[in-house]
């Protein structure tokens, strides 16, 4: 089934040639169907590129997904077009009488300045506390799943020596989890951050409402879930392409940066050689089982139900 956007957003012919299935305001609106309403709070600088790569994820189910893009409206970006954020995207005040079955919230180039120092923190706060009772289940990936483990458990972020950078591999703590139902035993996942949460902080901070859902040796703690499955906290990017993280790199060594070749990504770490992905399958069940179990079989039909479940299950 399709994901319906805004008509001429720039992803649309992007996946158009990848033969997914995109969908028109004017069509959707002839459709007597309720179509999911997930909203991307997009912090990535380069949004465009993500836009296309959650578009991607999510356009890779049965269902139907109404999209809505949102921006922050305390942070002036640097990287995308005023006519673009303003042709595609909303502010919170203007989503915030809403009510969404599902939220993904990106990461951002931020991880090392302490949260608080982050231009936009004291309005993301109000974001994710406003999601609690307006979104049933929330998608945070990277920075903004760190963002959120801090701002709604406490648990702090800690500064790598050097950055993490590359594809890392994976063991399923809890296989039967339907987030992860159909992942091999093993799996892969790209990471690039500086910053990350320990396996001890999740336990010790009287969280007895998470679960830590897969790890990786390298990469340590990777997904974490909301037992009622109202929040999961990724600190990966599944969504990246296959060459993200080589573009990620070659920009940093043009800035001057001293940063090492992403491990496991480059053939022989050769970085003139082509990337291969071995992410995908994982990527794409990631997404399709949050939307088919959390978002569409959980979320009630009446979004306005909403309020009352949160208050119910916390």
């Amino acid at each position: 089934m399709p994901i319906k956007v805004q008509t001429n957003l720039p992803a649309i012919k992007i996946l158009e040639s990848e033969n997914i299935f995109v969908m028109p305001e004017e069509r959707a609106m002839a459709q007597d169907i309720r179509p999911l309403k997930i909203v991307i709070l997009n912090l990535m600088p380069t949004k465009v590129v993500t836009e296309t790569q959650l578009l991607r994820l999510l356009g890779n189910s049965p269902l139907q997904v109404d999209i809505e893009l949102l921006q922050m409206a305390t942070h002036k970006s640097k990287n995308t077009s005023r006519r673009h954020l303003t042709t595609f995207y909303k502010t919170f005040d203007e989503i915030k009488s809403q009510k969404f079955d599902g939220m993904i919230i990106t990461g951002a180039p931020v991880e090392q300045l302490d949260f608080e120092e982050v231009d936009y923190w004291d309005e993301l706060c109000e974001i994710l506390d406003w999601s609690k009772k307006n979104v049933y289940s929330v998608l945070h990936i990277c920075w903004g799943a760190q963002a959120g483990l801090y701002h709604r458990y406490g648990i702090r972020k800690y500064e790598f020596k050097e950055k993490l950078s590359g594809i890392y591999e994976h063991n399923i703590l809890n296989p039967l989890h339907p987030l992860l139902r159909g992942f091999d035993d093993k799996f892969y996942l790209p990471h690039s951050r500086y910053t990350g949460v320990v396996e001890e902080d999740v336990y010790n901070y009287d969280n007895p409402k998470l679960e830590i859902l897969a790890k990786s040796d390298k990469a340590g703690v990777s997904i974490i879930g909301k037992k009622n499955g109202r929040a999961f906290y990724v600190l990966g990017h599944a969504e990246y392409d296959r060459e993200t993280l080589a573009n990620e790199y070659f920009r940093d060594i043009n800035k001057g940066l001293k940063i090492k070749v992403p491990e496991n990504y480059f053939p022989n770490d050769d970085p003139t050689k082509v990337p291969p992905m071995v992410w995908r399958s994982s990527a794409s069940l990631l997404f399709s089982n949050w939307l088919n179990y959390y978002v569409y079989q959980q979320t009630p039909y009446d979004l306005e139900d909403l309020k009352k479940m949160y208050e119910e299950q916390e």
